[in-house]
């Protein structure tokens, strides 16, 4: 396989579940530089300031991220590694005008990504869940021919 997926359809699935209360000590410890090495500027300034609201909130994005490296080596599978690390700043967690996530890519990442579907483009969707302790997350990686939506 030469890591091209040709025609339509989905290239990898990837699920990530996050305990906030052992995020929570992640956030808490500012010389790490877990936070700014790993979030967006937007998405640090869209996180509640109140801790534990901000601990929820990052650690949702948090298992998008994972989730997101999941199904995209999911798509490579039997081949090396695209990156050999990921800046999960190139991995942006946005929301539509109703609060929906969605994965922006940038850099490295994008330009990875799209070498899966030449021609072609190559969607993210991405499912957040939260539950008493936990954060969630699913993403979906599908490819569509050429000018399809």
């Amino acid at each position: 396989m030469s890591g091209a997926v040709s025609g339509v359809g989905v290239l990898g699935v990837g699920l990530d579940v996050v305990d906030v209360a052992a995020f929570t000590d992640q956030l808490g410890d500012a010389a790490s530089g877990f936070v700014a090495g790993t979030f967006t500027p937007a998405e640090q300034a869209g996180a509640p300031a109140e801790p534990a609201r901000r601990a929820w909130h990052l650690a949702g994005r948090f298992a998008a991220k994972e989730a997101f490296v999941k199904a995209w080596s999911g798509a490579r599978r039997g081949q090396h590694p695209e990156l050999a690390a990921v800046d999960l700043r190139e991995v942006e967690v946005v929301a539509d005008r109703h609060g929906r996530p969605g994965l922006v890519l940038h850099g490295a990442v994008r330009a990875g990504v799209a070498r899966l579907c030449p021609g072609g483009q190559v969607r993210a969707h991405v499912s957040l869940s939260h539950d008493g302790p936990v954060a969630a997350a699913v993403v979906v990686l599908d490819a569509v021919a050429g000018g399809e939506r």
